[in-house]
């Protein structure tokens, strides 16, 4: 499952790349500044958890098969599609109500740190 922890990061990362340079290039002159401002979080959140993925992935190497990175793992993926997905569709459409689903993305990302902190009280612990 790890290798596929990689691959998912290496995919959200570059997904995010693109999202970036989209944005920047292709909705600079579309979109009203504040509408650009949202669209550029949710790359920022995403490139963040994209980057947490990977080194979640690459420490699984080490813990082996451990439950509490994994599930931090489906936390973060779950918060970028949420969580950035609602702000990319918010930014292109206007749709104002997405924001209202953001916030669920930020407690899946939320959720996802609080994983990684009981494993790391547990580790502590043992």
């Amino acid at each position: 499952m790890r290798n596929t922890w990689v691959a998912i990061a290496g995919t959200l990362g570059g997904l995010g790349v693109a999202l970036g340079a989209f944005g920047a290039h292709g909705l600079k002159e579309r979109l009203t500044p504040e509408l650009l401002a949202v669209f550029e979080v949710g790359v920022r959140y995403h490139m963040y958890h994209a980057i947490a993925i990977l080194a979640v992935a690459l420490a699984l190497k080490h813990a082996g098969d451990n439950a509490w990175f994994k599930r931090a793992c489906w936390c973060w993926l779950a918060g970028v599609a949420i969580f950035s997905g609602s702000l990319y569709l918010l930014a292109v459409t206007d749709t104002r109500w997405l924001g209202a689903i953001t916030p669920f993305g930020g407690v899946a990302f939320i959720a996802g740190w609080c994983c990684i902190a009981v494993e790391g009280l547990r580790r502590t612990n043992a």
